[in-house]
């Protein structure tokens, strides 16, 4: 696959990645209505950037090639008629909120330089920017304090989620939660219309109707791929993406579909188990009661599934050609170590390299547990950018790994 992205693992060296600074989008979240933006906290914009930047800094001195996301959107939509097309898709997709007042957000965005155009469609669009409103309907007199025009996406320095690269190729998610949808936008046009990514090949649409997400999928090796079927990716989407990979040419030979709980602190696969080496990863023992693995593969021309009598282990294992996979856990054998260090993302841990991680310092059981087995562990602050549910591995996006 002649592709300009590689991801054949989820622990060869890493050469270029995926992030997004956060920016005022995280100043415009309003304790009211944090449970919409999927925030339990606002974090401190200031503090949450410095550990950003200490994060891709650590990224840099492991020898790898910082990208951020609107860096490349912006070169993406150069053209003047991109940038028309690309502000009509996303403020198509606002929502309610908007009332009657497409035009004009479209003109004022329209109106910006395009990497300030990006960074406000990212913070999104209050009231005040507009300036004074007339009230033009009936709900501008009812509904008049909610004071957003376009809502915030504060998610989106999680590049994980919104596509995810699987080989040579990119998936473009269909989120589970509105309220992430526009988030796929960007990879859309960054994955159509950039000169470098334009022509990667596309293995999954944002408009497919079963929601699947970055965080769900790990690229255990060139030919197996587990995916998690969790609170925000659908068994149906599994299914239709294991399809696309086993049945087209991608190299990938096998899926491994894991099923873990659908609860808010486990919402992908990798805020429980991440790979840290070819034959290691960090697990949070609850839920190894109530995991159960199938297994994708073709047989006869089509698509076979089968349940793993095996624990989820051995069929790693196998999965990875090894004699076996060690299985660190998160917080040892302390259950309130591992409750409160899976909460802080212990177990979403992002690999450089084999047997080399980052991690957030926190996390100081588990990682110590980490060095324990041989792994190196660089660490980095997260007080603020833990506030928003997720690690190392949630922030990032590889677009390149040996």
């Amino acid at each position: 696959m002649n592709s300009p992205i590689r991801v054949k693992s989820e622990v060869g060296k890493l050469r270029r990645v995926l992030l997004h600074r956060p920016g005022q989008e995280l100043e415009n979240l309003m304790p009211q209505y944090l449970s919409r933006q999927l925030f339990e906290d606002i974090p401190y914009l200031v503090h949450a950037r410095e550990e950003h930047d200490q994060f891709a800094q650590t990224l840099r001195e492991s020898g790898v090639e910082v990208c951020y996301l609107l860096d490349l959107v912006a070169e993406a939509v150069a053209e003047p008629s991109v940038q028309e097309q690309f502000v009509s898709d996303f403020i198509a997709e606002i929502g309610l909120s908007v009332r009657g007042m497409e035009d004009e957000v479209r003109e004022y965005l329209l109106s910006l330089p395009v990497p300030q155009m990006l960074a406000n469609m990212v913070r999104g669009v209050r009231k005040s920017d507009l300036g004074q409103q007339e009230p033009r309907h009936l709900v501008d007199y009812i509904d008049d304090a909610y004071p957003f025009f376009v809502d915030p996406m504060p998610n989106l320095y999680f590049t994980r989620d919104p596509f995810f690269m699987v080989d040579g190729g990119v998936c473009i998610s269909s989120m589970a939660n509105a309220v992430r949808a526009r988030e796929t936008l960007f990879g859309q046009y960054l994955f159509t219309h950039h000169p470098l990514y334009q022509n990667t090949p596309m293995l999954h649409a944002r408009i497919d109707p079963f929601s699947i997400e970055g965080g769900d999928v790990l690229v255990l090796s060139p030919e197996v791929v587990a995916v998690g079927i969790s609170q925000r990716t659908d068994p149906h989407a599994v299914e239709a993406l294991a399809q696309r990979l086993i049945c087209e040419e991608t190299g990938i030979s096998r899926v491994l579909a894991i099923d873990i709980p659908k609860t808010r602190s486990y919402m992908h696969l990798d805020t429980v188990m991440t790979m840290v080496d070819a034959d290691k990863f960090t697990i949070h023992p609850s839920i190894l009661p109530a995991v159960r693995t199938f297994s994708l593969t073709k047989k006869n021309g089509a698509l076979a599934i089968e349940p793993e009598k095996r624990k989820l282990a051995e069929s790693l294992a196998d999965a990875l050609h090894v004699e076996k996979v060690t299985m660190i856990h998160c917080g040892g054998t302390s259950a309130i170590d591992a409750a409160r260090e899976q909460w802080n993302d212990g177990t979403n841990t992002l690999a450089v390299a084999p047997g080399e991680v980052i991690a957030f310092s926190r996390n100081y059981v588990t990682n110590g547990i980490l060095r324990e087995h041989g792994v190196t562990v660089h660490e980095i602050p997260s007080a603020e950018l833990s506030r928003g549910r997720g690690g190392p591995r949630c922030m990032s996006m590889p677009l390149w790994r040996e």
